[in-house]
């Protein structure tokens, strides 16, 4: 892997946290009156020394903290890929033994301070919003995907600060800010996967009143811990009828040492990563919230935070992906001269530039989003106002409604391309990217569960189509949201341009009856995508130095040009399946 600090090698990333974020806004969002900082001149607390008093302040701590995740990233974690990658994990009688490597670079994160992004300060965490949480995810995972799963995992603290009482945030939290316990997600069963409303794992109380879990759970990431650190398993059993549905699952705490890991998953790619299987015999657990939330609530809100880190990874990877192989084809000769001076490797490595730059204006919005309403949400409710009436607020609503379509949106997109170019890299390195002597052959095997796990493309466009539907409406909150975006900046030709066979698409996907909705819903999404993406792109270029624009217009006019192309196509295929449709129906014999 190319070695050096992450962060300050990519001039893109570094326009994001120098010229084009809005820091005002997002600092606003997340800092409100920076009362943390307050409370430390009071108090003096230590675990609230590095909080900002100003904006200009929270700019440059969030900064140092990107800067130092570049560095570790580029300087250890990538240089021992490989070796993780190559010894992978051996399991023995429900224990998991981990690369050393790996534990040496999970031991020098540890120490850096850089491991809690997610936890609240006052628990030991960094105390940062989401839009810097997906930039440390991308440097992390541009290094090695498997690492920064176990970073992640540490961080499920979140769900048990935001869910948990009182006595389960101070015995659980700070121990996993500071690495010492391993966070893992138990939803899945064997025969229920994405069927989460089915699963059969269940939970009951004993004669005085503790909760006991019975069960077994598949594709449990770190269930297992890490190395000499312990697990604690959020875990979603019911607790209702068994045909309860929904409405009869619940959530709760359940630590490691009181379950059996049966065994561990071979995988393709994700070779550190350890994806268990975990038997539930008599389990000790504790309630997290109120019985019969544990789907509709808990979990899906801590899906919606995984899908989103699931994005920051993929855009990692199809950074990684790039770099290597535009390393690779300035280094490599044919035909008497380097192969990045080949027009067809040329155009591949310009594809695969602009790509990366419209995945991370992508991934950048769609954190941005959450930080406007989750931060509100959370001050608001600490201000004593009901989850009802903080449900009302109208910032929330609308903010929120933005969240839940850009999140699948962003999932789908960054995950699937990252596929795309992960393939490219492989093809620009020939067969010696076939072979294990180059990182490109992780990179691709890594890349290919990304968009399958935490919810497959297709789950993510079932997820927002209706985000398009209903918000494309004449008062529709995309529509509006698309509208005050435009006037920030002065759109080209070619963004128009696929403006207007986007609101086409739109227009004939409500023409469409039935089943074959479903079918042509890809469709609708991919061009929402790259419209909003487009959008995106232009809006930054506006924001951003003379030098960095004038190249950044050339790539977001050849962007546009290529969606122009793409929804055009969409818009086809909508209209054949219609068409095909309508002939099948014609067919059909008359009812007897």
């Amino acid at each position: 892997m190319i070695q050096g600090n992450y962060f300050e090698d990519n001039e893109d990333l570094q326009l994001h946290i120098n010229e084009i974020t809005d820091w005002e806004e997002l600092v606003g969002a997340y800092e409100g009156d920076f009362l943390d900082a307050r409370e430390y001149q009071q108090s003096g607390d230590e675990k609230l020394a590095m909080a900002p008093g100003n904006v200009q302040d929270a700019v440059d701590y969030y900064k140092t903290i990107v800067q130092s995740s570049g560095e570790l990233a580029g300087t250890i974690l990538s240089q021992a890929s490989q070796a993780m990658d190559h010894e992978g994990l051996k399991y023995d009688n429900g224990k998991v033994g981990f690369p050393q490597p790996m534990v040496d670079a999970f031991e020098s994160v540890k120490e850096a301070g850089i491991m809690p992004y997610a936890t609240n300060r006052r628990n030991g965490g960094l105390g940062i919003p989401l839009s810097v949480q997906t930039m440390m995810m991308e440097l992390t995972s541009r290094a090695d995907a498997s690492f920064a799963i176990a970073m992640g995992c540490v961080n499920l603290s979140e769900t048990i600060e935001k869910f948990g009482s009182k006595e389960m945030i101070e015995k659980y939290v700070p121990q996993m800010s500071r690495g010492e316990l391993v966070g893992a997600m138990a939803l899945t069963e064997p025969n229920y996967g994405s069927d989460l409303p089915n699963v059969q794992t269940r939970a009951e109380q004993d004669e005085n009143g503790n909760w006991k879990i019975n069960g077994t759970k598949r594709f449990i990431t770190h269930a297992c811990g890490f190395d000499k650190y312990p697990s604690v398993i959020l875990t979603l059993a019911r607790t209702g009828k068994p045909e309860s549905g929904a409405r009869g699952l619940s959530f709760f705490l359940v630590e490691g040492k009181d379950v059996f890991v049966a065994k561990i998953e071979h995988k393709m790619g994700l070779h550190c990563s350890p994806t268990c299987e975990v038997v539930y015999e008599d389990s000790p657990a504790q309630l997290i919230g109120e019985t019969g939330q544990g789907l509709v609530k808990y979990a899906m809100e801590m899906m919606n935070t995984a899908r989103l880190s699931i994005a920051g990874q993929s855009m990692g990877i199809a950074e990684a992906a790039y770099r290597e192989a535009k390393k690779y084809a300035g280094e490599r000769e044919q035909f008497g001269r380097l192969i990045q001076d080949i027009p067809a490797v040329k155009k591949m490595l310009n594809r695969m530039e602009r790509e990366v730059v419209a995945q991370r204006a992508l991934l950048q919005e769609a954190a941005r989003t959450v930080d406007r309403y989750l931060w509100r949400k959370e001050r608001l409710l600490h201000d004593g106002m009901s989850d009802r009436d903080v449900r009302k607020d109208e910032e929330v609503r609308s903010w929120e409604k933005l969240a839940n379509f850009f999140t699948p949106l962003t999932k789908y997109y960054i995950s699937e391309t990252c596929n795309v170019l992960a393939f490219d890299a492989l093809q620009i390195h020939g067969g010696s990217g076939y072979t294990e002597e180059y990182d490109v052959a992780r990179i691709y095997r890594d890349a290919r569960i990304t968009n399958i796990y935490e919810g497959t493309t297709q789950l993510q466009v079932v997820a927002a189509i209706g985000g398009i539907v209903s918000g494309m409406t004449a008062n529709g909150n995309l529509r509006a949201y698309i509208e005050g975006e435009l006037k920030k900046f002065e759109a080209s030709a070619e963004l128009l341009a696929v403006q207007s066979d986007f609101e086409e698409v739109v227009s004939l996907y409500r023409e469409v009856k039935g089943d074959l909705r479903d079918e042509v819903a890809f469709e609708v999404v991919q061009s929402a995508a790259r419209f909003i993406m487009g959008l995106l792109v232009e809006r930054s270029n506006s924001r951003v130095n003379a030098q960095a624009a004038a190249h950044r217009k050339e790539l977001v006019k050849a962007y546009n040009l290529e969606s122009k192309a793409l929804v055009q196509a969409n818009l086809i295929r909508i209209k054949n399946a219609s068409v095909v449709a309508q002939s099948s129906a014609q067919k059909e014999p008359a009812a007897v």
